[in-house]
């Protein structure tokens, strides 16, 4: 949540504050502002969205700002409590993305101390904070500000007095963007991609001094970092919606590439030396938050089943206050971010149990990557609307990967079996492109659920999580209330609240519980739901009970979450659509949450 960029160089630092805040706009905000110092420092900020500025900020010149987007955590949305904020002398500017745990005792202490403020916010005490131990030197009186501070941030900050930006970063993310006389600091790489490709990603407990020419790096202790720069390989067209109407459904249509991707080169390592993981292990748990749970929950699926090995999966929020077993499994972290914050506890917990720690991430250079023992990236390149879809299939594919190679370590499967399940995972992407070809088919079956209050989503064993990710998606960006359920669970409670105004969407897959789901739907037909119903081509006996039926081509039904995927994410955009809703920017969401 919330964005940050930093700019010092030769260009107009108005033009590149706002057309960073606008590439951040998808990490969620309610506030936008900027500070930039050229005749004196000029603060321009507002509630509402980034285009509000565009419209009516006045020209600001000046070659050294800060900018901020700003979801709240600490104080309504408003014109007050957006971010930058500035000291009594009008000198100093801070942006912060994070939480103060102790900013009320911060707050009455400074206000004693004859500090002003103008916000309800946590943020305000930083730049208060700094006017306090400020003493020629920026990045000192940052140092010591933060000695007094409880909590997570990264902040940044500058001077009317100085052509420089300073930084500091607790399990918040920050990266620095390398140019020719011109450097950048932002909380994501998509804000700088304008200007470069080189970056280095700041660490925890490291601060920053950044001008147009130098930047300078300091660990704890004070002493300069020295560390290569990073070359980001997304390139600004990735991160652009390529004639999509949407970045979600842009990003729907890349998961055949992203698959493929994430698959490259993987496969041909399952049955080698240092492949994912290199030992046996007598358990796994899997802990992730969100849509990442889900992909957990399938993962449990496909890990138990190819490896013969129990997995457990649990809410990264829940994980580091359960008290352990006093067993060491292998501990996956699954976030596609990489920041998220209670996954990043819970990481930290692991490491302290003393379990191997794996992160499933889609961010090189995230804070999980460098913290876990060991990561698998994702390789779904850059994912802009706020509701997953390409991360989410991506994370499929680890979850596979991780189960063949378990597989192959335990001896659970032979080589010719797991050769048999790779070439089948070959083909996903030709799977998953003919469902997208079908889209309109998807479209056409949305009408029943547009007007509904609530929708049912039903599926048994490995497709029931599909379908709790099928109702996230739904509830997300259409705000229509849905919820997923195991099928067999139906006659306890659920179907009380089952009539004809209430739509159930259900996964029938020509699979083991295939008889079994059938009679499911068709006790919630006989209760006058709407069957919206997806199972494989030429399926007639689920054509008769359902109202409509969206079809997935014929897959090993251990395969069969990854087209079922892209169908559950079409029916969430078209509804959506249907409902105007603002499918890339739903309300009250953040894409990246940093605060627990």
């Amino acid at each position: 949540m919330c964005g940050i960029i930093g700019y010092a160089g030769p260009r107009n630092a108005q033009e590149v504050l706002l057309d960073g805040l606008r590439r951040l706009e998808y990490r969620g905000y309610d506030s936008a502002g900027v500070a930039i110092v050229g005749s004196g420092l000029q603060v321009f900020k507002d509630k509402g969205e980034i285009s509000k500025l565009y419209t009516s900020m006045p020209e600001i010149r000046g070659n050294l700002g800060v900018g901020h987007t700003r979801w709240a955590t600490c104080g309504k949305p408003s014109k007050q409590n957006a971010h930058p904020f500035v000291d009594c002398t009008n000198q100093t500017a801070v942006v912060h993305n994070g939480i103060i745990e102790n900013y009320q005792a911060l707050r009455k202490q400074l206000t004693d101390e004859g500090h002003k403020f103008t916000s309800e916010t946590d943020t305000e005490v930083l730049v208060h904070l700094l006017e306090k131990h400020y003493r020629g030197n920026l990045r000192a009186a940052l140092i010591s500000a933060l000695k007094e501070v409880k909590g997570t941030y990264a902040v940044v900050a500058l001077r009317t007095d100085s052509n420089e930006i300073v930084a500091a970063r607790k399990e918040n993310p920050l990266v620095v963007g390398l140019g020719v006389g011109e450097n950048i600091l932002a909380s994501d790489v998509t804000a700088m991609l304008n200007y470069t490709q080189k970056a280095l990603y700041v660490m925890d407990g490291e601060t920053v001094s950044l001008t147009a020419d130098k930047v300078t790096i300091y660990d704890r202790n004070n002493d300069v970092v020295v560390r290569e720069p990073s070359t980001i390989s997304w390139t600004i067209e990735d991160a652009q919606k390529g004639g999509f109407e949407h970045y979600m459904l842009k990003e729907i249509y890349e998961q055949p590439t992203a698959i493929h991707n994430s698959l490259l080169g993987s496969l041909d390592e399952i049955m080698s030396e240092g492949s994912l993981v290199d030992q046996d292990f007598g358990a796994v748990k899997l802990v992730a938050c969100g849509t990442s749970y889900h992909a957990s929950m399938v993962g449990k699926y496909i890990i138990e089943a190819l490896a013969k090995i129990p997995v457990t999966v649990e809410l990264a929020s829940e994980y580091r206050y359960s008290p352990g077993t006093g067993e060491n499994p292998l501990t996956v972290m699954v976030t596609q971010s990489g920041e998220t914050a209670d996954t990043l506890a819970a990481a930290r917990e692991a490491k302290r149990r003393g379990c191997h720690t794996l992160a499933v991430t889609n961010v090189v250079g995230s804070t999980i990557a460098r913290e876990v023992d060991s990561v698998f990236y994702t390789k779904a390149g850059p994912e802009i609307g706020v509701a997953a879809t390409k991360t989410y299939s991506t994370q499929l594919m680890a979850m596979y990967l991780l189960g063949l190679r378990l597989g192959y370590l335990r001896k659970a499967m032979g080589r010719d079996e797991i050769r048999s399940l790779s070439s089948e995972l070959r083909s996903m992407p030709q799977y998953v492109r003919g469902v997208l070809d079908r889209a309109s088919e998807v479209d056409d079956s949305t009408d029943m659920l547009v007007e509904a209050r609530d929708v049912f989503f039903l599926g048994r064993n490995i497709n029931y999580p599909t379908m709790l990710e099928g109702a996230l998606k739904l509830k997300e960006i259409s705000y229509i209330h849905a919820e997923g359920y195991a099928a067999g669970e139906l006659k306890h409670g659920p179907l009380a609240l089952l009539d004809a105004s209430t739509p159930v969407v259900a996964a029938c897959i020509k699979d083991h519980t295939y008889e079994k789901m059938l009679s499911n739907i068709s006790e919630t037909a006989a209760r006058d739901s709407p069957i919206l119903a997806i199972g494989e081509e030429g399926d007639e006996e689920l054509l008769a009970v359902a109202d409509k039926l969206v079809t997935i081509p014929h897959v090993a039904p251990i395969l069969s979450p990854v087209p079922l995927t892209v169908v559950v994410q079409l029916i969430a955009y078209y509804a959506a659509k249907k409902r105007g809703c603002p499918i890339d920017k739903p309300r009250n969401l953040a894409k990246s949450v940093t605060v627990d």
